[in-house]
């Protein structure tokens, strides 16, 4: 894919199945005349880079992404990577609350926020994704208030949650899952729109750069230079940041 996209940020699309927990490793360990099990089971803390061709984790399908270690982050605000903008790191403390309830890494929690609002609870799509994690008015109950933050993370983040478990744990779908539903994860990528192309370069790129402990993300000053900064500076306002 080329570097130089110049196309306005993604939306998220239509979605569609459910998905599960909890990374676990069984290591059997034998030697001659004696046979011993030995179980070990890691929940979070996976410190396992993605490769450069690759955002596959070392986890079985139906796990949640766990934050990986903090050594080697460089941290912005409190916790988050410092890559994201000034109005993603306004949700710092929100975010890293929504990680330890979901066991999702923040960083890519703020990765999603960066692409679908830049951290504005009352964006609205052109196709009526709303709040900072755009989600589509189906995936509300009821009495649900779409721009409510906790509202509105408790439904997005429940998908990415599914995305991440059909994908298998491989960012780079989950990502694309998010933006066009999980039924394009097991398709080939030359049958995904091309806005959902665009949002799994975008994201993938700023998830990596933001684990690995760069100060500065490229992807997503593309990502900004690409139509993103209206939308940060649409957030920016509406924050009241100064």
């Amino acid at each position: 894919m080329s570097t130089r996209l110049s196309v306005p940020p993604s939306e998220q699309a239509a979605v569609e199945e459910s998905g599960g927990c909890l990374t676990a490793l069984l290591i059997p360990v034998m030697a001659i005349g004696l046979v011993s099990i030995v179980m070990m089971c890691v929940f979070g803390g996976l410190t396992v880079p993605p490769a450069p061709s690759s955002n596959a984790l070392a986890a079985p399908a139906g796990a949640i992404l766990v934050a990986p270690s903090p050594e080697g982050v460089v941290q912005g605000t409190g916790g988050l990577s410092r890559v994201f903008t000034v109005e993603v790191q306004h949700w710092n403390d929100s975010i890293l609350r929504w990680a330890s309830e979901t066991g999702l890494d923040p960083n890519l929690i703020a990765t999603v926020m960066q692409i679908e609002s830049c951290g504005d609870p009352r964006a609205v799509s052109r196709v009526g994704a709303m709040g900072l994690f755009q989600v589509m008015p189906y995936h509300f109950y009821g009495d649900d208030d779409p721009y409510n933050p906790e509202t509105n993370a408790a439904r997005g983040l429940a998908y990415l949650q599914k995305s991440i478990t059909k994908s298998g744990g491989d960012v780079r779908l989950a990502l694309a899952g998010y933006n066009g539903g999980v039924g394009v994860i097991g398709r080939s990528e030359n049958a995904w729109a091309a806005e959902t192309q665009r949002y799994a370069y975008w994201g993938s790129g700023i998830y990596d750069e933001a684990i690995q402990g760069a100060t500065e993300s490229t992807r997503l000053l593309e990502w900004l230079a690409a139509g993103g900064a209206s939308l940060c500076q649409q957030a920016h306002q509406r924050l009241g940041l100064p």
